[in-house]
């Protein structure tokens, strides 16, 4: 959270010779950042990036405790020169009788950990004192009127929200704090009907009237109007978190919900509440006219944390006197208490209450001392450099997944990246069982839910996904599929998925232009009874294509790639004689593929270069065969020879 506060404000709580540059600068070094300072007027401002552990600093008080500790390490002489916390007492209250009394009723005494209230007579509303208005207006909050703007002077100058009832709009002189029930509704102060989800904090009053949806902001029938003669104070911390629960379902979020949803000091109500009254009685001309209300079950008992000095040293990675650490944790004041136990120094830390909340082991502590002390002050050591060799089949594994990628992506494919895991209504849409796949004992959602045991479900829906956005659709996807084993881990084994929307020439030209490339030989079969295309390399099954719907698609063991590929091919030097190409026109059936007409070819002629083809036309093809010699120029006589052999026994 971020918080504006000004430097003639900061310097009500602290003496210091740091000048605001100074400040700045220090504090940003060890503690919360000071992102910009700038000059309003006669005064600075500050704007600060609170870390959200230490809500305890997000206030013009905080930032002085924090500065306390910081500046002297720069050699600026610093003090406190007010400590409202020691300060504002309950003691120092007017006694008076019960002239006004409050009913109080706490349904769920987990949501409230400390309710104090009090009643102001006489309370005259008008315009706020220039100093409060200015200081408010400085840090971006709006005047109202006396009252309203003491309560935010209030959270601004000591962190703690407070609010404050129009005591006679208070149905009954009731109020009663419980969880809300859903679909109830409160009209807040900012003039919004909310409908509450359920379990928020609110406070009913007498009549069954919502008044206050409590740490967020106040309902508008018990709000200060110009007519307001006597007043509720009231200074409170709450579940932290049901604050959070209320803001983030209804999307309220007010500053007093960022302070409440982090956890407030319980023991920091009672110099607010104090604090109120006086700026109540001094600008508004009020009077205490009740008891106070004070419920608090649970008071703090302070937390006592013990470390060593060698514990310090090691984890700082330096040596910092005991004179030192003792300043350091008493400027942020922390009680300390010293003892030698085993020729070890320890320091016995009581945590005040205020650090409840993010001081819990000797590690915390540690931190504190060495963020005072400065991490700028710490060496810089770099580890040794270390060499770790990988292994050769990582090595190659990362190879040829470059050079893929690479080269799918100039022939047009857009890679695609997709969760390890898939739903059970992509397995049954595919055909496929569960039963075959691993699931997730734990899956945050049913769209993840199973591991791949193959990437063709996952390119089939970003076809899917993407159809009728463009009309040539051709990705790719190198990753793990996950095979159950029995009794062990699943095997993880990488694959290589191709999915386009255009024919099964097109698929299959991407695959055999990859295997070129990747200099690795290869052969297509065709599998009858699934009617897909085995791809084998030296025998060995590598991968199929098929065609699934309208979408034409290609998984490959990429470790079979990554074991015979060859990043330079054989050397094969260029033949000095020419090349003759003639064309042959055949008639293409099941048996008479162009696997068997490129085998047939090749055991045919021994002058016979290549294949392609050139032309298809329904059941017919065109290919252009490439005829040379290594010892001589061949005739075209003789080429169209090769040629009327290489026909007859392809004929049936």
């Amino acid at each position: 959270m971020n918080i504006k506060i000004t430097d003639r404000w900061l310097r009500d709580y602290l003496d210091t010779e740091a000048t605001p540059i100074e400040i700045q600068k220090y504090l940003s070094l060890c503690g919360p950042s000071v992102e910009r300072i700038y000059k309003v007027d006669d005064d600075f401002i500050y704007e600060i990036e609170i870390t959200s552990n230490r809500v305890d600093s997000a206030s013009v008080f905080g930032i002085a405790q924090e500065a306390k500790a910081i500046l002297p390490m720069f050699k600026k002489r610093t003090n406190l020169k007010l400590n409202p916390l020691k300060k504002y007492k309950f003691s120092l209250l007017d006694k008076v009788e019960d002239k006004l009394d409050l009913k109080i009723k706490i349904l769920d005494k987990t949501i409230c950990s400390r309710f104090t209230a009090i009643i102001l007579d006489n309370i005259s509303i008008k315009p706020s004192f220039d100093q409060i208005k200015k200081r408010l207006t400085h840090v971006g909050i709006k005047s109202i009127n006396n009252v309203v703007d003491i309560s935010n002077y209030l959270m601004v100058a000591l962190g703690q929200p407070v609010h404050v009832f129009d005591y006679d709009k208070i149905g009954k002189k009731t109020m009663i704090m419980r969880l809300s029930k859903k679909g109830e509704t409160i009209v807040t102060l900012d003039g919004k009907k909310i409908i509450l989800p359920g379990n928020d904090i609110v406070i009913e009053d007498g009549e069954g009237k919502l008044i206050d949806l409590c740490g967020i902001m106040g309902g508008l029938n018990s709000a200060i109007d110009n007519k307001t003669k006597r007043v509720v104070l009231f200074v409170q911390t709450y579940n932290k978190t049901f604050i959070r629960q209320t803001t983030m379902t209804t999307g309220q979020r007010t500053v007093a919900a960022t302070y409440f949803e982090k956890g407030l000091d319980e023991e920091r109500v009672e110099p607010t509440l104090v604090y109120g009254v006086e700026l109540l009685k001094k600008y508004a001309h009020g009077q205490i006219n009740s008891r106070l209300y004070d419920i608090y079950p649970n008071p703090y008992r302070p937390r006592r944390v013990d470390i060593n000095n060698a514990l310090i040293d090691r984890l700082i990675g330096v040596i910092i006197n005991k004179e030192k650490i003792i300043e350091i944790l008493e400027n942020l004041d922390f009680s300390v208490q010293q003892k030698k136990e085993a020729d070890q120094l320890i320091f016995q830390v009581s945590v005040p209450s205020y650090r409840q909340h993010d001081i819990h082991i000797p590690e915390d502590l540690i931190e504190e001392i060495a963020r005072i002390y400065g991490y700028h002050r710490l060496p810089s050591r770099l580890s040794p450099p270390a060499i770790v060799v990988q292994d050769d089949k990582l090595n190659r594994m990362f190879k040829i997944q470059q050079k893929i990628k690479y080269f799918l992506k100039h022939l047009g494919l857009n890679e695609v990246i997709n969760y390890s895991m898939i739903a059970k209504k992509t397995i049954n849409q595919l055909n496929l069982s569960p039963k075959n796949f691993l699931k997730l004992s734990n899956s945050i959602s049913e769209e993840i839910e199973y591991l791949r045991i193959s990437l063709i479900p996952s390119l089939i829906r970003n076809l899917e996904n993407n159809s009728g956005k463009k009309e040539i659709l051709k990705f790719f996807e190198i990753a793990k599929v996950y095979l159950p084993q029995k009794n062990n881990q699943p095997d993880e084994i990488y694959h290589l998925g191709i999915a386009v929307n255009t024919d099964f020439f097109d698929l299959k030209g991407i695959i055999e232009s990859l295997l070129n490339e990747l200099n690795i030989n290869y052969r297509f079969e065709i599998d009858k009874q699934s009617n897909e295309l085995k791809v084998l390399i030296n025998d060995q099954l590598a991968g199929i294509l098929k065609k699934i719907n309208q979408y034409f698609i290609g998984e490959i063991k990429l470790e079979i790639l990554a074991k015979n590929f060859k990043l330079i091919p054989n050397y094969k030097p260029i033949n000095p004689f020419a090349i003759i190409k003639l064309d042959l026109t055949l008639e293409l059936s099941e048996i008479n593929n162009f696997a068997r007409i490129k085998k047939i070819s090749f055991q045919t002629s021994k002058f016979l270069e290549k294949i392609e083809l050139i032309n298809l036309y329904k059941n017919r093809a065109s290919f252009r065969f490439y005829f040379a010699s290594d010892k001589k120029n061949l005739t075209e006589e003789e080429a169209k020879s090769e040629l009327k052999k290489i026909s007859k026994n392809l004929s049936f």
